[in-house]
């Protein structure tokens, strides 16, 4: 297999088993063990790793090498701060300069969300790749009529350093969370030019989350800030 095939591979693989929780924020990411776990070279693990690294997924540390990128309380609070605070005002402006496009486009990013699987029908805990592309692509599409670029391009900065949160929580709000009433509320509310309600449709949206997280790392470790582990798999 090709140099960079192979890396493109490892790298898939390896993304998808930290997105899954497979490899849990705080794992420690040894090139031998990577190598024989993905049956490649120490090179394609590096080059995969460099990639992970540059999207936040992995950090490098002196004298420990890689690991998964930690998960904290503090850090999810002070990114849940951030999110409402710009994507609230982002999704405002986007309403008041959206057009029939815009509406038409939201529509259709809403009606692909609503038509695909959230879960993996073989693994319902873990979130299907199709039903993540086709969330990202509606929250893209609510936000997208800002007319202030930097302030749409910190919300999806923000949005990105939030997967993985996002897919800790599905599991956890399985029973208890209707996803697609929240995404509704923000569509209805956006479509109706309330960018008011929007805004707090959304920011509830994003709270939920958060809550479900912090609930399940402080009862699992009252004591640590770090969200050491995943939910079982």
């Amino acid at each position: 297999m090709p140099r960079q095939t192979q890396t493109d591979r490892v790298y898939d693989v390896l993304r998808a088993d930290i997105l899954a929780g497979r490899l849990p924020p705080g794992a420690k990411l040894p090139f031998a063990d990577l190598c024989t776990r993905y049956s490649t070279s120490v090179g394609v693990v590096r080059e995969s790793l460099s990639r992970l690294s540059a999207q936040g997924l992995v950090v490098s540390e002196p004298q420990i090498g890689f690991r998964v990128t930690p998960l904290t309380h503090t850090d999810l609070l002070a990114l849940t701060e951030a999110r409402i605070f710009v994507e609230g005002h982002v999704i405002r402006l986007s309403i008041q300069n959206g057009d029939v496009e815009w509406e038409a486009a939201l529509v259709a990013a809403h009606h692909t969300l609503e038509r695909t699987s959230q879960t993996v029908p073989e693994d319902p805990h873990r979130l299907s790749e199709e039903w993540a592309a086709a969330h990202a692509r509606f929250h893209a599409v609510a936000l997208q009529a800002c007319p202030n670029r930097r302030l749409l391009d910190i919300a999806e900065s923000l949005r990105a350093s939030a997967e993985l949160y996002r897919r800790w929580s599905v599991p956890l709000g399985a029973s208890t969370r209707d996803v697609p009433a929240e995404h509704r509320r923000i569509l209805a509310a956006a479509l109706a030019g309330e960018a008011e309600e929007a805004a707090a449709a959304l920011c509830d949206h994003i709270a939920r989350t958060t809550q479900l997280l912090d609930d399940a790392a402080t009862a699992d470790s009252p004591e640590s800030d770090e969200v050491s582990r995943a939910p079982s798999r």
